[in-house]
This record gives structure tokens, sequence and C-alpha cells, in this order.
């Protein structure tokens, strides 16, 4: 599933337990009608995609619907949800996805005139 809208928030990495358990949270505002402000969690190695974002950015986040079961001690059962984020990437266009430069158009190459026939043929094998 996907969800889109505008990050209204990203909160620290926090570490719980001795084992190191990552959890970082995310709140991405809907463009609907009626906004909804939706919690997406990134846990363990997924917190670090949320590193190149910023508040305010319009983004696409693919994500899981969990669901677990409870029981209190006195013997009353509750089911809570969660939904967690797996990747996210930025819907503005010329924000930077990756590390990879910007490829020029091709009419900023000027076309090569001075090419034979033999230079085609110039394979090793």
């Amino acid at each position: 599933m996907e969800i889109q809208g505008t990050i209204k928030l990203i909160d620290e990495t926090k570490t719980y337990g001795t084992n190191g358990f990552r959890k970082r949270e995310l709140v991405v505002t809907t463009d609907e009608q009626y906004p909804q402000h939706l919690l997406v969690e990134f846990v363990q190695d997924k917190t670090d995609l949320l590193d190149k974002f910023q508040v305010g950015q319009q983004v696409k986040v693919s994500i899981d619907l969990r669901g677990r079961e409870w029981t209190s001690p006195q013997g009353d059962t509750k089911y809570f949800n969660s939904i967690q984020g797996w990747r996210i990437e930025s819907l503005q266009e010329g924000a930077p996805d990756s590390n990879i430069p910007p490829v020029p158009p091709a009419d900023a190459f000027e076309p090569a005139d001075d090419l034979k026939e033999e230079d085609y043929d110039d394979l090793p094998f």
C-alpha cells in the first residue's frame, strides 16, 4: 500500500531494549478534502531512509499495516494497529532522489559530422 502527502514531522531515531531495536516516526498529512495526519513507523535499518527528507516535502510512502493482540493481566483482550513504512520517495520534481547528477538534455550536445564509415567498425572482435 502507499500513502501520499506532506511531511509534517520527522522524529529522531529511538533505541529500545538491550537488543538495540530502533524506531523512527514520521507524520504525513494527506492531500484530501479532509486531510489526515498519519503516523508511520520506520524500524531497524529503515530508520535511515528518513535522513534525506525534510518537513514540508511532498512524499509517497510504501507501507504495511501491522496488527497485534494483547491480553491484560485482568484477561481483557485488546487489539492494536500500526502503519510501518519500508520505502519513501520524493514527489517534488527536481528533488534529488540519489547522488546521481542530472543528465543534460540531448540538444546540449553537438552532432558529430566528421564520422567516416571505417570508424563504425573498430570493435576488436
